[in-house]
């Protein structure tokens, strides 16, 4: 497997990288967020498994790294941290990161998210899930996975990635109750490692671009469900 490490400080950089070396993974590592979009997006020498992605870059932070990488990648990113506070996680991953670790960590933990991740990326282009990712129509709405789509009274939706993987999900059988864990656990993987708020935050955030919070009813103590709108 092969492992984008993005971090600028050598005292880190090199012994993690001997230490993802040493657990199985091909290391290619940049040090500039600039270098980092090119090393993702494929452009300097084959697009890469898995990113790790530092947040205090030089030139431009973690965060606006994975907004640029994510408008025309979906590999998937691991932010590295030593913030720890609930808000930086949400916002790392509310932007399309896949999972975030907090400094200090133990290689072994990191190297089993990492593979969590590849095989979440693996299993959403397999037949199994491709033969079910068709087109939803939910009265007004209409969720297109196969175009990655969203659509409400024939105009466009835009969401984030996770955002639109969770409202797929609640498409998938709308009027159904989704319970909280799952829905963790389908769009961000099993187990869960980070903060349940953030289910709540993307949420808010598909509510409030579908201009309507009915859209999505929330079951208390159990979780969400979809409900169409006429």
């Amino acid at each position: 497997m092969r492992i984008l490490l993005v971090e600028n400080d050598e005292t880190i950089a090199e012994p993690l990288e001997r230490a993802l070396v040493h657990e199985g993974f091909d290391v290619d590592r940049v040090a500039t967020g600039a270098a980092a979009v090119d090393a993702a997006r494929g452009l300097l020498a084959g697009e890469p498994d898995v990113v790790l992605l530092d947040l205090g870059l030089p030139d431009v932070d973690g965060y606006e790294v994975c907004r640029r990488v994510r408008a025309s990648s979906d590999v998937p990113i691991v932010f590295l941290s030593a913030q720890s506070a609930e808000e930086d996680r949400v916002i790392g991953l509310d932007l399309g990161g896949d999972d975030f670790v907090v400094e200090p960590f133990g290689v072994r933990e990191l190297a089993a998210r990492i593979r969590a991740v590849s095989r979440r990326r693996v299993a959403a282009t397999t037949p199994a899930v491709a033969a079910v990712s068709g087109v939803s129509d939910v009265g007004r709405l209409v969720v297109d996975r196969r175009a990655h789509r969203v659509a409400l009274d024939g105009g466009a939706v835009q969401l984030t990635p996770k955002e639109f993987d969770v409202l797929a999900l609640l498409a998938e059988d709308a009027g159904a109750v989704y319970e909280r864990n799952a829905l963790l656990e389908r769009v961000w993987g099993h187990p869960w490692f980070g903060p349940t708020k953030t289910l709540d935050v993307h949420i808010a955030g598909i509510r409030k671009k579908l201009g309507d919070h009915r859209w999505i009813e929330s079951v208390r103590g159990v979780g969400f469900r979809l409900n169409p709108l006429d």
